[in-house]
């Protein structure tokens, strides 16, 4: 991390005891931790959720469950609920739900659902959700991130906020001599896919590895 980047992230990064102990128990204990979301961006979605006071949220990859843990915290108690998806809750179920659950009224507003994202997303749509969220944030496979990007701004009202997380794959996707890889790839498209949708406005940020925000029409 650059000095600048260093200094941003020290002035946007405010996390609560929960946030602070589930990152320490993943970076600690998990295999895969370099794949933990960046705090700052946590952050930032936060004052986002609060600031137009969302309730609903999809959260799409999560993985012990930081990114979910922090929407809950932003969504107001009683009425505010996350829907995370993940291919295999093990990590979630495993290093998440004991830190979590000690904040009771925090971590009934998350809902878990194990399997294909995809999939559970068109369930949604085909059950009559479209245009009753708030706020999505997508930090799965990067494979089908066009595709998950797609889903969203169904599933979002209008005014509704996306964030695409890792969007500049650490530089990776600004040349095509460097996007040698299949996610650099498919990160490179639904950046070009965002940036041309009548659908949304939209702007990426380097904040983390790349925010990518977007907001439906």
């Amino acid at each position: 991390m650059s000095l600048v980047n260093a200094y941003c992230s020290e002035h946007t990064t405010i996390e609560s005891e929960l946030q602070a102990e589930l990152r320490r128990a993943t970076i600690d204990s998990v295999p895969m931790a370099m794949i933990l979301g960046a705090p700052e961006v946590f952050t930032f979605g936060q004052n986002f959720i609060r600031s137009f006071g969302g309730k609903r949220v999809l959260d799409i990859g999560t993985f012990t469950g930081a990114s979910a843990l922090a929407w809950a915290l932003a969504v107001p108690d009683g009425t505010g609920e996350v829907l995370t998806f993940d291919i295999n809750l093990s990590d979630y179920k495993k290093y998440g739900v004991p830190i979590i659950s000690k904040c009771k009224k925090t971590f009934k507003k998350i809902r878990a659902i194990e399997g294909p994202a995809l999939e559970n997303l068109d369930k949604l749509i085909a059950d009559g959700q479209s245009g009753s969220f708030d706020f999505a944030f997508i930090d799965a496979d990067k494979t089908n991130y066009s595709k998950y990007y797609d889903r969203c701004v169904t599933l979002l009202r209008k005014g509704g906020v996306i964030f695409v997380d890792n969007c500049l794959w650490d530089g990776s996707v600004c040349q095509e001599t460097t996007r040698t890889d299949e996610s650099s790839v498919a990160i490179h498209e639904a950046n070009e896919k965002i940036f041309h949708d009548d659908r949304t406005y939209s702007a990426i940020l380097n904040l983390g590895d790349g925010t990518h925000v977007a907001f439906k029409k």
